[in-house]
């Protein structure tokens, strides 16, 4: 579970500069990957010496990247020892940092270790226990100087994933980004795909020909799809669905879908269908894009 050490700190509403360390086996890895996927520049395997000259991308005014996350622990050898002095100048001079410690219990790290087969960073030649004390002496002091301690060994990846995000996704806890991309069946289905909506049960425009060289872009084919009988209630009923399950994916820290709405061709049902749904699921918390992946193929049918 995470055991949070308050700090009092002068600018608590970001967390600008973070230092994910811990025990090798403690999930650094996975944190790192959590924190990039909440906009962070994630930089792994840092010599504490050059994090002041890192910080400087956070400072300066024509940085598009204001949040910076660095993993640095004991594969640095020796320099790592400077590690909480380092952080204590920067604390000095006014720039705001974050230390997330990443823990386990030692028979979780051995498991762990017997599992990748990988030895242990200061294992040597001494036992795999040796080398996980030896780290927890070296990391005494620096857990105790941690804003955030999060113990991993009762946590799976999803888990894990929540707690970090409860943690740093302050602004907006909920956010979730969906993909929708209209597509023609005889051209194949989109491989990366979460859900596959097949709307060829409407009639197809292609046969009117007024719209057969329209598109779903276009008024009169989205008029003529949305008249037809069950469009509406389908498409609507679609939308809720999701908008339905939104938290339990976002839970599971999965917070990109992929909809891929087909026809035949993909110029016209497909086109308007997903246009519709764009409508339907944007709110204030779900950022929608949408793609027409084979609106300029040459032929329908």
């Amino acid at each position: 579970m995470k055991t949070p050490n308050k700090i009092n700190r002068k600018n608590d509403n970001e967390e600008n500069i973070v230092i994910i360390t811990g025990l090798s086996g403690g999930g650094k890895t996975h944190a790192s990957g959590v924190l990039q996927d909440l906009g962070y520049f994630v930089i792994d395997n840092t010599p504490p010496q050059i994090i002041p000259s890192l910080a400087q991308i956070v400072k300066s005014p024509n940085e598009y990247n204001k949040k910076l996350a660095i993993v640095a622990d004991i594969r640095s050898g020796k320099y790592f020892n400077q590690l909480g002095e380092i952080l204590d100048s920067l604390s000095n001079s006014g720039m705001h940092t974050t230390i997330l410690f990443l823990d386990a219990k030692t028979d979780t790290l051995i498991k762990r270790y017997e599992s990748s087969r990988r030895p242990h960073p200061l294992q040597g030649n001494n036992s795999l226990l040796d080398g996980i004390k030896q780290e927890r002496d070296i990391l005494y002091t620096l857990k105790l100087k941690a804003d955030y301690v999060i113990d991993t060994s009762n946590l799976s990846i999803h888990d894990l994933s929540r707690e970090i995000n409860e943690i740093f996704n302050k602004k907006n806890p909920k956010h979730m980004k969906i993909k929708i991309t209209s597509f023609g069946f005889k051209y194949g289905v989109p491989i990366d795909a979460n859900f596959v909506i097949d709307v060829r049960f409407l009639p197809n425009p292609y046969w009117q020909k007024d719209l057969a060289n329209k598109t779903g872009n276009q008024k009169e084919v989205y008029d003529y799809v949305f008249k037809q009988p069950g469009a509406n209630e389908f498409v609507k009923k679609f939308a809720k669905l999701i908008l339905s399950v939104t938290d339990k994916f976002i839970h599971e820290n999965k917070r990109y879908l992929s909809i891929a709405v087909g026809c035949t061709g993909g110029k016209h049902r497909s086109v308007a269908v997903a246009n519709s749904l764009k409508t339907l699921l944007t709110k204030k918390d779900i950022d929608i894009t949408i793609s027409a992946r084979d609106i300029n193929k040459k032929t329908e049918a």
